[in-house]
């Protein structure tokens, strides 16, 4: 009676370690970076103001628990700026060491002008992660340059303050 069970036992092992080796992997975050939320991603409305501490635009940030970012500002786009806004800007973040973030996200214009424009985040946040501040600097490169290299112009440095988004 024994002998059957000892099959149908290593028979069930064999395939449970197959599901688990399988299966797609969950994203994770690092320890460091935005820790509430951090391993489903954090979102923040945030406020951006010009160096003389002029209202710009607002936005919503997005850091992904994979490391990609996606930001939306009010001014990008949209049926009243088309052909002077820009697309959603994509791109990456990662810990700086210090319990904030470094990102990059990527952003073009619309024709005529036809630009690509790299923004460089830096982003600190609260103790409790509900609210976010930082800087982001513009920098512009033609449509055919690249703008993960260096060069390019910058056209400002912006200051923003952020509140997390709760479900």
């Amino acid at each position: 009676m024994q002998q059957p069970r000892l099959p149908a036992f290593f028979s069930l092992i064999a395939a449970l370690a197959s599901v688990a080796l399988l299966s797609t992997p969950h994203a994770t975050a690092d320890p460091e970076g935005p820790h509430n939320g951090a391993s489903k991603g954090v979102t923040y409305v945030t406020t951006v103001k010009d160096s003389s501490g002029n209202f710009t635009t607002r936005t919503v940030l997005t850091l992904h628990a994979d490391h990609t970012m996606s930001v939306i500002a009010a001014d990008q786009g949209g049926p009243t700026s088309f052909f002077t806004g820009f697309t959603g800007q994509l791109g990456s973040w990662k810990p700086d060491g210090k319990g904030g973030v470094v990102a990059k996200t990527i952003d073009f214009d619309y024709p005529p002008k036809a630009d690509v424009v790299r923004l460089d985040y830096t982003i600190s946040f609260d103790p409790d992660h509900d609210r976010a501040t930082g800087t982001e600097t513009l920098t512009s490169f033609p449509l055919q340059g690249n703008p993960l290299d260096g060069g390019g112009i910058i056209l400002g440095t912006f200051t923003f303050t952020g509140e997390l988004v709760k479900p």
